[in-house]
């Protein structure tokens, strides 16, 4: 496809939406990530973005005459659509991180996240509520908004176990004390604490919250770097200013083996109104 042609149609698209949604197939299967492997979650994210923009704007014919208001791109050949033979046998772990304070994006997410992996229901979701990086001290009154919508799809059986994000025992408490659906699991970043705190310890083990580790930054994509993730998908194009609104993450995991049979990033943005 000639790369002239490919600029100007990703400018008129991108120029014309309002919504842009980012999937980036199956990152266990894209050799040519695995031949980099990222320092961080921020800069994995990064490539992926700039990879799946640059696949299908050159992979794809899209048309220019009846231009979207929401634009999906993807990589066709590295679908996770998960067969109901094997559902049984595989779990789908979920982190949703909220990159800003419109808690109704959460039901879109999941719902998205559902239709990809050819799934009715997501075994797990944790859900990193949006925090400013000057501010990082989450309230209950912070959390509570985030935990309705999610109690409102275990109800709706799109969710079985909803689990929380860098709280300590006392916030984890009154989550605990204050929740219809408790949590079910908590993750401590190993970079704030190097063994897990004896208080946090002893109240998830006497109210069965499962306590696990990760290395997610407080804000896994500024703005900034976000634009600049899309401006170089798209060979530098000016293509306005979008803002991020969630950034979801899969594992498939074989349960009998513990081996990840795929993962991969939906991304939500949104452009900025003038």
């Amino acid at each position: 496809m000639d790369p002239h042609n490919t600029s100007t149609e990703a400018r008129m698209l991108l120029s014309h939406a309002g919504i842009l949604r980012l999937h980036t197939g199956n990152l266990v299967n894209r050799s040519r990530l695995k031949k980099k492997c990222p320092g961080s979650p921020s800069e994995e994210l990064r490539d992926c973005i700039q990879a799946t923009l640059n696949n299908w704007f050159s992979t794809n014919k899209p048309s220019t005459k009846d231009l979207p208001d929401m634009l999906d791109c993807f990589i066709t050949e590295a679908t996770d659509a998960i067969t109901p033979e094997e559902r049984e046998e595989v779990k789908v772990s979920v982190k949703l991180f909220l990159c800003e304070s419109n808690q109704s994006s959460i039901g879109d997410a999941v719902e998205l996240a559902c239709q990809t992996l050819a799934v009715s229901q997501l075994d797990s979701v944790i859900i990193a509520p949006c925090v400013s990086v000057e501010d990082d001290n989450q309230t209950l009154a912070h959390l509570q908004p985030a935990w309705e919508q999610l109690e409102t799809l275990v109800r709706s059986q799109q969710i079985a176990a909803i689990g929380t994000s860098d709280l300590d025992k006392d916030l984890l408490e009154q989550l605990h004390n204050w929740a219809q659906v408790k949590p079910s699991s908590n993750q401590v970043n190993l970079a704030s604490c190097c063994v897990m705190p004896p208080d946090l310890t002893a109240f998830a083990k006497e109210f069965d919250i499962q306590l696990l580790t990760h290395n997610d930054p407080k804000e896994l994509m500024s703005a900034a770097t976000f634009q600049e993730a899309v401006q170089e998908g798209v060979q530098d194009l000016n293509i306005g200013d979008w803002r991020l609104e969630w950034v979801l993450r899969y594992s498939v995991i074989v349960k009998s083996r513990g081996i990840i049979k795929s993962k991969g990033y939906l991304v939500s943005a949104r452009k900025a109104s003038p």
